[in-house]
C-alpha cells in the first residue's frame, strides 16, 4: 500500500472524516477524481502545492493522507505535460527518483473512501512554490489566464506589462 497525501481546505476536514476525499478535481482530459502527491522524505516536495493553493483563496490548508493498492492505476505527469497512466506504486517511485520533483502531481481518478484515509493533519503555511517551480526571477505573465483580476499585484504586473508593450 503506497501512501499519498492530498491538500485540501480545513473547511471540508468534517466531511472528509465522514465521507472521504471527493473527486470534484478534473484532469486534462475532463475525468473527475483527486489529486494527490506520495509522501517524500522531502517535506518540501510532499507539499509543493500548498503555496499555489492558496492563491486560489484557501486560507487553511490541510493534508490528508491516504493509502492505495501498490496497484492501482493513476495519472501521473509534470503539470504542464501530458500524464502517464501508472501502478500507484510505480507513480511514487517516478517522483521519489527525479532529480527535481517540482511541478509533478498524481491524479486518481476516483473519490477517496473514508476507509482509506490515514490521517488529516495540518500544514506548513509557507511550503512550496508559486505560479511554477523556478519562477524566482521570471517577469509573470499578465494574460488573464495566468493573472485573475483582483489578485494581489495583478494591477501593478498589468500596468508594467503595457509599459512594454505586452
Amino acid at each position: 500500500m503506497t501512501l499519498f497525501t492530498h491538500l485540501t481546505s480545513a473547511d471540508d476536514v468534517r466531511s472528509i472524516r465522514r465521507a472521504g476525499v471527493r473527486a470534484r478535481s478534473r484532469d486534462y482530459e475532463g475525468t473527475a477524481g483527486v489529486f494527490c502527491l506520495p509522501i517524500l522524505p522531502s517535506y518540501q516536495l510532499t507539499h509543493q502545492w500548498g503555496r499555489e493553493l492558496r492563491r486560489g483563496g484557501r486560507r487553511t490548508m490541510v493534508a490528508v493522507d491516504f493509502r492505495l493498492p501498490d496497484d492501482e492505476p493513476v495519472r501521473v505527469g509534470h503539470y504542464g505535460h501530458e500524464p502517464v497512466e501508472l501502478a500507484s506504486a510505480e507513480a511514487a517511485a517516478l517522483i521519489a527518483g527525479c532529480e527535481d520533483a517540482r511541478g509533478y502531481e498524481v491524479f486518481v481518478p476516483r473519490a477517496i473512501d473514508a476507509k482509506e484515509i490515514h490521517r488529516v493533519r495540518g500544514v506548513n503555511r509557507v511550503t512550496g512554490w508559486r505560479y511554477m517551480p523556478n519562477a524566482h526571477g521570471r517577469v509573470p505573465c499578465p494574460c488573464p489566464r495566468c493573472l485573475r483580476r483582483g489578485e494581489y499585484g495583478s494591477a501593478k504586473i498589468r500596468r508594467k506589462a503595457e509599459s512594454r508593450g505586452y
